[in-house]
């Protein structure tokens, strides 16, 4: 679809890959409605957007698993802007680094509302409104640990295989509509995720893995987000290392199980 003069909701727009594809759709074009927790991130997405908005950023602070002001959110956007043509789900949290039995059920669930629930929040709240457009665009993004399990952070690979799922579900559900809907799969990407999400690594060594595994820069990955928009892709995997475990996985899902798990030991022992 065509980004210019078209209006795009962007969740986690306040930081990394969500703040990204705020400028990169300003950057070609489109107005742009970010949506993120933190008042700061939102502040500095602006002012990084100045030179390209033109006016045509508005930010909103909403929390995604807050149910009723996300089902205020289409209202207040179509208020700003007058339309809304696009949704594209980025925000998300991770976990820190522990084995499932050592995960209170708290912070599972925290991880479980935010990237999965958000999701669905969001989807709920504007399908009906997208529905209505001649052409309108639906982007959410899951991970790479959707694809194979990343030992210490189960209940953030749970929450994206089922962001996976349930995409390519309304893929399904929604041929022959208007909506384009494409699920994103990112891998190894340089953000600050693990420290907006509360987590520390005071361990070196694990410090050093997570760091090894941030292949892609966030910039690149908005850019392939946002000509996934442009095309209507329906499945994208962002960065070498995604490709690479997408076909692993398939090609031998025992096999890719253990490498990823003996490459990410250090974390489980920080």
């Amino acid at each position: 679809m065509q980004i210019r003069d078209r209006v795009f909701v962007v969740t986690g727009g306040g930081n990394g890959i969500g703040r990204e594809v705020v400028l990169a759709l300003l950057a070609r074009g489109g107005r742009v409605a970010a949506v993120d927790v933190s008042d700061a991130g939102l502040a500095e997405t602006a002012r990084l957007a100045t030179a390209a908005a033109d006016g045509g950023l508005t930010t909103h602070r909403v929390d995604v698993t807050d149910r009723a002001a996300v089902g205020a959110l289409p209202g207040e956007v179509a208020a700003a802007h007058g339309q809304v043509d696009g949704v594209l789900n980025v925000a998300g949290i991770a976990q820190r680094f522990a084995r499932v039995d050592n995960l209170g059920f708290d912070e599972i669930e925290r991880v479980v509302e935010v990237n999965f629930w958000g999701v669905v929040n969001m989807c709920k709240a504007f399908l009906p409104t997208l529905l209505q457009r001649t052409e309108a665009s639906l982007v959410n993004v899951s991970s790479m640990g959707a694809l194979v399990p990343v030992p210490g952070q189960s209940a953030y690979c749970v929450s994206k295989v089922a962001v996976k799922l349930l995409t390519e579900s309304l893929y399904a559900e929604l041929r022959g509509t208007p909506v384009a809907v494409t699920v994103v799969m990112p891998g190894g990407v340089r953000t600050e995720i693990l420290a907006n999400s509360g987590v520390s690594l005071d361990n070196p060594r694990a410090e050093a893995t997570v760091e090894r595994f941030k292949i892609t820069s966030a910039v690149a990955a908005g850019r392939q987000i946002v000509d996934a928009v442009e095309k209507g892709t329906f499945r994208v995997r962002i960065g070498p290392d995604a490709r690479l475990v997408d076909w692993f996985s398939r090609l031998m899902p025992q096999r890719a199980t253990i490498l990823i798990a003996n490459r990410m030991r250090s974390l489980l022992d920080s």
